[in-house]
């Protein structure tokens, strides 16, 4: 029996329950693959995914969900967003009923075009909050200082989660906007690929500045219209992670703007890749929505095309640079 269980043994759903566990909370970690589980009981080592750290003893690990969810009161969602519903579609039967779900997934299901929040409001009745923010797991498993947000509808939920989640290094804040908080942790890794080819190909600190304040534009003009409030895009899971992932070839999503703008194809990339780079399904439900909700987003727009039909990051550049002249704010 777990107090807290954590769903995903990615890097950072493994940084989270070490960082829960210093706390001293009993916590079980849910690993999909049974070969990774049965490797990280045996050593208490991530090796495929942070291979440097030494799991904790009140940390135990699973990929048995009647194990891992039995008597817990909180679950934290680490699966990437494409592959949530799945998973938890499975986990449910096991699920305490007084149970709280907490989501630090980034991303948009693909088809549905909803946040992994709604998806598990939808799948389940548990209480749903999100912690978000710029806190890469390299750097939050090291103990260096970061802060996120923590948005949850119901205000006494978000003051238990706060002191559940906060430690010296790792400061937590409350919010109450759900939707804008997940839409900022989502949106901002089309950026980060668009920044990486950016700077791939060398067009310089300037452009990035521009490309990070008009992301930051159409994230929130696309955030507003699906019922985000403005402010929360100018907090920590707004600009504060849109910044961390346009500027740090730690961002998985900023690598694959990198080897896009060296000319690699996307195909190529991914396969190289262990971990999941959410942007790239994101990338193909932002530019649905902003077709659904009429929304301009030149930059996800060109995000897109460059993914999804082939076309060269060269192009695109020219073709966002060469638009319609207009006012900044829209007057």
């Amino acid at each position: 029996m777990s107090y807290i269980t954590v769903v995903g043994a990615g890097s950072w759903g493994t940084t989270l329950a070490c960082l829960l566990s210093t706390k001293g909370f009993d916590i079980s970690l849910w690993v999909y693959e049974k070969e990774l589980a049965e490797e990280i009981k045996a050593n208490r080592v991530n090796s495929a995914y942070l291979p440097d750290v030494t799991l904790p003893d009140n940390i135990r690990v699973t990929s048995n969900f009647h194990d891992a969810l039995k008597k817990t009161r909180y679950i934290v969602n680490a699966i990437p967003a494409q592959y949530t519903r799945s998973t938890f579609t499975q986990a449910l039967p096991y699920i305490e009923d007084e149970a709280i779900i907490i989501s630090v997934s980034k991303g948009i299901e693909r088809g549905t075009l909803v946040t992994v929040s709604s998806i598990l409001k939808e799948i389940s009745h548990h209480p749903v909050a999100v912690l978000s923010g710029p806190s890469f797991a390299k750097e939050v498993i090291k103990k260096l200082p970061a802060a996120v947000t923590l948005a949850t509808e119901d205000r006494n939920t978000a003051l238990l989660l706060q002191e559940i989640f906060n430690v010296n290094n790792f400061r937590v804040y409350t919010h109450d906007d759900v939707i804008g908080t997940e839409l900022g942790g989502a949106l901002k890794n089309v950026m980060a690929i668009a920044a990486g080819i950016s700077d791939s190909l060398g067009l310089g600190n300037n452009a990035r500045a521009s490309l990070i304040t008009r992301g930051l534009t159409e994230m929130t003009r696309l955030g507003v219209a699906m019922g985000a409030k403005e402010r929360t895009f100018s907090g920590l899971s707004g600009i504060g992670d849109l910044v961390l992932t346009c500027t740090s070839p730690l961002s998985r999503n900023y690598t694959v703007g990198t080897k896009l703008g060296q000319g690699l194809k996307l195909k190529d990339i991914l396969n190289q890749m262990k971990s999941v780079a959410e942007g790239v399904p994101t990338s193909e439900s932002a530019f649905a929505l902003s077709k659904k909700y009429s929304i301009e987003t030149p930059i996800i727009e060109q995000i897109y095309k460059v993914l999804y039909e082939d076309k060269d990051p060269v192009v695109a550049v020219k073709d966002l640079m060469e638009r319609t002249l207009k006012s900044e704010f829209g007057e």
